[in-house]
């Protein structure tokens, strides 16, 4: 199989990236990057390109299965509308594009409490962005909604503390189905639905990714 990504050089998709790399079934990963990456593999095919431009290497979007793990924060972003051009804008582009050459397999990375109609910012753009998904009407979408993440040498303060009063609360019986999650989990999950899931449109929520 061919396989596609985007956000490979975050927390989720280094994982997701490394597991396909070591996947058999896998005959070559294409990385979509803003930057050179710093690994090299006989199957990977990095190539830098302008997510403001999708239109440029569209012709490249071409495969079996695409995954999207891009996101950023509003801190490092510096605005709502930066984050919305990373998180909504340069996902939905390649989820479009991927559609209208054929990719049948498409699996987002999305966020717990993605809604919509949700009166948070976050949360509403992350829902809106799956509409969106799911109106390209993909043969597969398989979209994943994990709580906290566990994220390997983490240096975002706020999510550290929100891992720790999670893992708290756990222990005392509460707040079960909001189980932090290792991004290596969700990355062997992701993996796993697209070899176990039918086709269809599929939602794995919170701590029933663990089941998958």
């Amino acid at each position: 199989m061919k396989g596609l990504i985007i956000g490979a050089t975050g927390a989720t998709g280094k994982d997701l990236l490394a597991k396909l790399l070591e996947d058999e079934a896998f005959s070559e990963i294409h990385s979509f990057v803003r930057k050179p990456m710093s690994i090299s593999h006989p199957k990977l095919y990095a190539h830098v390109v302008d997510f403001d431009t999708p239109e440029a290497w569209s012709d490249l979007l071409h495969g079996d299965v695409a995954f999207s793990c891009l996101g950023t924060t509003l801190a490092v972003a510096g605005s709502k509308e930066a984050q919305w051009r990373v998180d909504y804008d340069y996902q939905y582009a390649f989820a479009q594009q991927c559609k209208a050459n054929g990719v049948p397999t498409f699996v987002l990375v999305s966020a717990a409490g993605a809604t919509a109609q949700s009166k948070l910012f976050y949360n509403r753009m992350k829902g809106q962005l799956e509409d969106a998904v799911k109106a390209l009407g993909f043969p597969s979408l398989l979209i994943f909604q994990p709580s906290v993440l566990i994220r390997s040498n983490s240096d975002r303060g706020a999510e550290n503390f929100s891992v720790k009063a999670i893992h708290f609360l756990n222990k005392i019986g509460l707040f079960k189905r909001y189980r932090p999650m290792p991004t290596e989990i969700l990355a062997e999950k992701m993996l796993s639905a697209v070899y176990n899931s039918p086709k269809g449109t599929f939602t794995f929520v919170l701590n029933k990714i663990f089941e998958i």
